[in-house]
């Protein structure tokens, strides 16, 4: 079993199939949860989650994250509680703002993400704890309605809530309303430290400290035997991030002269030609400054990096041999 706090992250690079497998694995090497991604328009969150929790006894699912603006409030409500049906107090709901230009693409304009995350998360939490619910803010407006369970648990549902925060603004808010920080991956461990002050800084807004907000943390992790290859693998989704998501890149301090010259090759969404071709342009240091990529004491020491920066749970998004990295992992990481 791990000694350590350890959990899983998956997008869409398995079939669900295999993800159930890999999940089952993870529960029985002693992970303690499975995030599901849903972000770019792929794959979204809650049918994996669901697939997850059915197949599973012990494990936390989480969605890493959701998004405040494609569901509306009740119907976000009811889907947690749906979840928490399917797997008593083992489901997080894990939300964020989403992004650019992809929201704007779908038509949704992002204004006033604070806000908009402050009063989802008012919304909802009330609504999970059965409250009846009348909230008129700008962008919720609900009419004393309720989650209207007839057949099932009417009592509140403990489902918590994690904000996925990057920007220091949403990290305070993080803080002050949420009771966890999904921290965001391909960032310097550097990064958590400023993240972990805007952090405080909002759970003392809310009489609590920084100890009161858990902080799990999406991290690559692309692990071989074979040192080279575990590079090329994180190399190509840093390539891939480089050109949809430079936020992430610029955060971690990744100069602008090396966006520039990937945006002359990538387009969004970019093709696998253009990552291909746009690879090389990635040096090693980038790689490994963003990613947990290498060797099995590599990887294990960058995790170890963002753990004394803050993270107090991992959540590995496997490149490569996911079996491996799950094996390398249940043994802990200090």
């Amino acid at each position: 079993m791990a000694k350590d706090r350890v959990a899983l992250y998956l997008q869409d690079a398995h079939p669900l199939p295999e993800g159930i497998e890999l999940v089952k694995y993870a529960e029985a090497k002693g992970f303690e949860a499975v995030w599901q991604a849903e972000s770019r328009l792929v794959r979204d969150a809650i049918v994996p989650m669901a697939a997850f929790a059915s197949h599973t006894s012990t494990l936390k699912v989480g969605s890493g994250v959701t998004n405040n603006w494609t569901r509306n409030i009740g119907l976000l409500a009811a889907t947690f509680l749906t979840l928490d049906d399917l797997a008593p107090d083992r489901i997080i709901c894990g939300i964020g703002a989403w992004w650019d230009p992809l929201a704007q693409k779908v038509g949704i304009e992002r204004r006033k993400p604070l806000l908009a995350m402050r009063e989802t998360v008012e919304v909802l939490r009330r609504l999970l704890n059965m409250e009846n619910v009348t909230f008129h803010g700008e962008f919720h407006h609900v009419d004393g309605i309720q989650l209207d369970v007839v057949h099932g648990r009417t009592t509140p549902r403990h489902v918590p809530i994690y904000i996925g925060a990057t920007g220091m603004k949403m990290m305070e808010l993080t803080g002050e309303i949420a009771d966890g920080a999904v921290l965001n991956y391909l960032v310097a461990p550097k990064y958590n430290l400023e993240a972990m002050d805007a952090l405080e800084r909002g759970a003392k807004k809310a009489g609590k400290t920084i100890g009161d907000i858990d902080r799990p943390q999406l991290m690559i992790c692309s692990v071989d035997h074979d040192r080279k290859r575990a590079l090329d693998g994180a190399r190509k989704m840093i390539t891939q991030y480089l050109g949809q998501q430079p936020h992430l890149m610029k955060a971690s301090g990744v100069s602008q002269e090396l966006l520039d010259d990937l945006h002359q090759v990538l387009t969004w969404p970019a093709t696998d030609e253009q990552i291909e071709a746009a690879m090389h342009l990635v040096p090693d240091d980038v790689v490994q400054m963003c990613t947990a990529a290498g060797s099995p004491a590599e990887v294990k020491a960058k995790v170890r990096e963002y753990i004394d920066n803050g993270c107090t749970c991992p959540i590995l998004y496997p490149l490569g041999d996911a079996r491996l990295m799950i094996d390398i992992f249940s043994e802990g990481y200090v």
